[in-house]
Formats: C-alpha cells, sequence, structure tokens
C-alpha cells in the first residue's frame, strides 16, 4: 500500500501536465483531487491531510501557480473524505459520483477564490464541466483501484 498511493498521484501529476488547447482547459479532469478524494475515503490510515497538502504544492510547482494555490482545495477535499469516509462508503457507485462532483466543485471554487484574492479574473461556471467529467471518471476509477489492490493483495 506504501507504494501505490505515492505511484497513482505522481501518475495524477503527470497527466494534470499534460498540454491541452487553451479552449480544451475546462474539459480536464482534475486527477489528482480525484485521486485525493479516493484514497482519503478508501484508504483513511494511509492517505490523510498531509498527503494532500503535499501533492497541492507538487501541483503548484508543476503548474506554475503560487505555492498553496491548489493545496488550500485539496486539504479542505480531503478533510470532508476523510471525516465522512464511512458514509461515502455506504454509497452506490453512482451516489459515490454525485458526492465526487460535488467535492471537485468546492475544491474548483477554493481555486478560483485563490485566482480572484490574486486579482485573476473568475470565469463564470464553466469550471464545472471538469468537475462533471471528474465525477464521471469515478467508478472507472473505484473498479481499476479495486481490481489492483485485489490483485497486489492490498488491504
Amino acid at each position: 500500500m506504501r507504494w501505490l498511493v505515492p505511484t497513482t498521484l505522481i501518475i495524477a501529476l503527470f497527466l494534470s501536465m499534460v498540454p491541452l488547447p487553451l479552449e480544451w482547459r475546462w474539459w480536464r479532469p482534475e486527477f489528482v483531487a480525484l485521486l485525493a478524494i479516493y484514497w482519503a475515503t478508501y484508504s483513511p490510515d494511509y492517505f490523510g491531510v498531509f498527503y494532500a497538502w503535499l501533492f497541492g504544492l507538487f501541483l503548484d510547482v508543476i503548474e506554475l501557480s503560487p505555492l498553496g494555490y491548489h493545496s488550500v482545495g485539496l486539504v479542505v477535499v480531503a478533510y470532508v473524505s476523510h471525516v465522512a469516509y464511512q458514509r461515502i462508503r455506504g454509497y452506490t457507485i453512482w451516489q459515490q459520483a454525485a458526492w465526487v462532483f460535488v467535492l471537485i466543485g468546492i475544491y474548483q471554487l477554493f481555486c478560483n477564490w485563490v485566482s480572484g484574492l490574486m486579482g485573476k479574473p473568475v470565469e463564470g461556471s464553466d469550471f464545472l464541466i471538469a468537475a462533471l467529467i471528474t465525477a464521471s471518471l469515478w467508478p472507472l476509477l473505484v473498479m481499476n483501484l479495486r481490481k489492483i489492490k485485489i490483485f497486489w493483495r492490498i488491504p
């Protein structure tokens, strides 16, 4: 388990670096936030707020944004997921996807709030497109990571 969490988050960081045309920036899923929600929900003993903060800083460095830009949102999302992980696990996979949509929306809201504080213009509700796409990836992520955990006999 100790290698699986950082490995998946490093892959998510690389997926966040893939260059996209400027028109497609709202269509990019929030891979790091999605995995932060997954690990805080399904492995709360191994993944906590510190990991979310650390990988948020890595994401800040990769995207050349001010330090703490992504960390604030990831910490809030990881904390909420960590506190409510027993309730979230009891939901069906589609109810969990709706929960992920809300959490990703909160994450993006924090990122837009920090952008507004820095004086950058904040767009309308277009950022929710990425939250919807990210939430639609939730069932695939859960199924594939469950298969990996079963194959490697990881608790």
